[in-house]
């Protein structure tokens, strides 16, 4: 699994670049193939409240799932753009045997 992470208007910490690697880590148990993984971290408007956006974009086998979350902090955003990636991936999974 190739992960690659960006935080984009700030500077990431070590231990928010550990949190997010050690959740990525877990698509390994919903596919065994290659991924190739982009994770963007936003921050948006300082006076919105929901100021932090996750974008995450999966290559697996040619095809592109992407997702993206706003939340108050970068660690809740990311758990709820992995359950939804989590759904894609087990979708795209389903169809992969389907055909």
């Amino acid at each position: 699994m190739k992960i690659d992470i960006q935080s984009i208007h700030f500077d990431a910490d070590k231990k928010l670049l550990d949190f997010i690697s050690a959740k990525v880590e877990k698509l390994r148990t919903f596919y065994d193939g290659h991924l190739d993984l982009k994770v963007f971290l936003r921050l948006q408007k300082v006076e919105v409240k929901h100021n932090k956006l996750v974008e995450i974009k999966l290559m697996v086998n040619g095809q592109v799932l992407f997702v993206e979350h706003e939340h108050q902090s970068f660690e809740a955003a990311l758990d709820l753009a992995m359950d939804s990636l989590i759904t894609q991936l087990k979708r795209f999974k389903e169809k992969v045997k389907g055909l």
